[in-house]
């Protein structure tokens, strides 16, 4: 078990550093290194683990939380919540003294702008790490666009959307 515990703070303390332009950045590494490389779970859990913690209330990394409790109970709930929250806290604090410091600089401007379509490639990975994940059938990658447009498109509140996927697939269509 302590073998497993210190595993599970190396990755998620590496991961805290990583999870650049917030935490769902980091999904991809997270479920290949839970899933592939320590199989500690199937994809298709991880996805519901992640599923959960997103309807869920709170924080919308949760995942981390679940990931640790699946694992090792709750000293792993303890070891992965602390080791991906603490070291990028550390970090974003030391940054935004530095970042407040430097406020006026050109620089500053330039590299905001930059780090846009960073972000947003990153979180776009993780989408289709979890859809891929997910989605078995047509159907469901189908619902998923569906469901990706119309929160892309429309001001529908995603939990509207997570309702209606939830019930197509409680009616077992496209199974």
């Amino acid at each position: 078990m302590s073998d497993t515990l210190v595993s599970l703070a190396l990755i998620f303390s590496q991961l805290s550093l990583l999870a650049f332009g917030g935490g769902n950045t980091i999904l991809p590494e997270m479920q290949r290194q839970v899933v592939d490389v320590h199989r500690w779970m199937p994809a298709s859990e991880f996805s519901a683990l992640f599923a959960l913690a997103q309807a869920a209330p709170g924080p919308n990394m949760m995942v981390v939380t679940l990931v640790g409790w699946h694992v090792a109970g709750w000293a792993g709930m303890l070891v992965t919540s602390l080791a991906k929250f603490g070291p990028s806290s550390i970090v974003t604090i030391l940054a935004l003294h530095a970042w407040e410091r430097f406020k006026d600089r050109p620089w500053r401007r330039i590299a905001q702008k930059a780090l846009v379509p960073v972000t947003a490639g990153i979180v776009t990975a993780s989408a289709v790490l979890i859809a891929r994940a997910s989605d078995a059938t047509w159907i469901a990658w189908l619902i998923t666009v569906g469901c990706a447009l119309l929160a892309w498109r429309t001001r529908i509140h995603p939990l509207w959307l997570l309702a209606a996927g939830s019930l197509i697939g409680l009616t077992g269509f496209g199974q």
